[in-house]
């Protein structure tokens, strides 16, 4: 037996011991496939991410059960898996409009600058100049009341 064979069985066993969704070997495996060769993975990492990966399926499929149907189509997955699948793009997206709030944010307060500037307003209102709309209402009552 190889050394990979060895710990290939060990992990096996362990799957045994823990409560895994997955084979941890097999996890383990596309792990380092995806890993540059230099990386070193600890146990809690591999155990975790196997996991994280029965999460993900279990999100899934409690996705793909809303459906209303029996049997679960490849359109269907596609949809459920989108948030996972597309995070780059979700991202970018997220950032775009995020910096377009921003834009909308400058605008505005160069806007409440200008109107700061251009339309002050009086401290104080000349008398002459305003009445109260309770005022000119009653004042107008009281002349229907007279006629």
């Amino acid at each position: 037996m190889t050394d990979e064979e060895i710990e290939m069985n060990e992990e096996n066993m362990d799957d045994e011991k823990e409560d895994l969704p997955f084979a941890k070997a097999e996890v383990v495996r596309l792990m380092k496939e995806n890993l540059d060769d230099d990386k070193m993975i600890r146990e809690r990492v591999k155990v975790e991410m196997n996991k994280f990966l029965g999460d993900v399926l279990k999100n899934v499929c409690e996705q793909l059960n809303e459906y209303p149907y029996t049997t679960i189509e490849y359109e269907m997955l596609k949809e459920s898996t989108y948030p996972y699948t597309n995070i780059k793009r979700i991202n970018q997206e997220k950032e775009r409009i995020l910096l377009h709030l921003e834009a909308i944010k400058a605008d505005c307060n160069a806007l409440a600058m200008d109107v700061q500037k251009t339309l002050k307003l009086k401290d104080v209102v000349d008398e002459d100049e305003f009445t109260p709309l309770s005022l000119s209402k009653s004042s107008d009552d009281e002349e229907e009341l007279e006629e």
